[in-house]
């Protein structure tokens, strides 16, 4: 499966995981803290800078953006519409967010990932709440199943093409289903056959 992790030595990539992520919570919550538009402003700067850094092509970090933008412009289209004076903020804060998000993506890889989140779920473990490592292979099987699920879209969308089909999502989302729980399935085999979960 293809990863949004993209090996690299810029110095974004030599922060600590924990770091980034931590700084990414905190950055969230600033965001919806505010409503200045300078500062959104300038916090959309500050987090373009930073994905900058990664020092992908502007075409790959273009890709890895497109899908979110456009759901994020399809949201601030509803907001003028609907919320006129919440729009601007809305837009603002949420390119915000998918800009520097992306760019701990691209930064930190999957198995880095998964280990803070089972370290961050250490203490419900000692509570008997979880497994805290089932919860890191959870989140992390999540994060790296999504670009795979939009490739997969991608390819049940061409092949219709090819076949001269309308598309159209009723027609697209049973195979695209098919085809994921397929994948589900053999990876949770790999995952039994390996002991990767933890016993109860």
């Amino acid at each position: 499966m293809k990863s949004l992790h993209v090996e690299g030595t810029g110095w974004l990539y030599r922060v600590s995981p924990r770091l980034k992520l931590l700084t990414l919570m905190g950055f969230s919550i600033a965001l919806f803290l505010t409503r200045d538009l300078l500062l959104l402003g300038c916090a959309v700067v500050l987090a373009a800078a930073i994905l900058r850094e990664t020092r992908l092509p502007f075409q790959d970090i273009g890709l890895r953006l497109r899908p979110v933008m456009l759901t994020i412009f399809l949201v601030a289209a509803f907001s003028y519409l609907l919320l006129p004076t919440h729009a601007t903020v809305n837009l603002l804060r949420l390119t915000a967010l998918a800009l520097l998000a992306t760019a701990v993506t691209i930064t930190v890889s999957i198995s880095q990932f998964m280990n803070e989140i089972t370290l961050a779920a250490a203490p419900l473990e000692r509570l008997g709440l979880v497994k805290a490592a089932d919860i890191g292979l959870a989140v992390g099987l999540v994060v790296r199943f999504v670009p795979e699920i939009v490739n997969r879209y991608h390819a049940v969308r061409d092949a219709h093409r090819a076949r001269g089909l309308p598309v159209r999502m009723a027609t697209i989302i049973v195979p695209l289903v098919i085809m994921t729980l397929k994948d589900a399935d053999a990876i949770a085999d790999a995952i039994d056959a390996r002991g990767f979960r933890g016993q109860s």
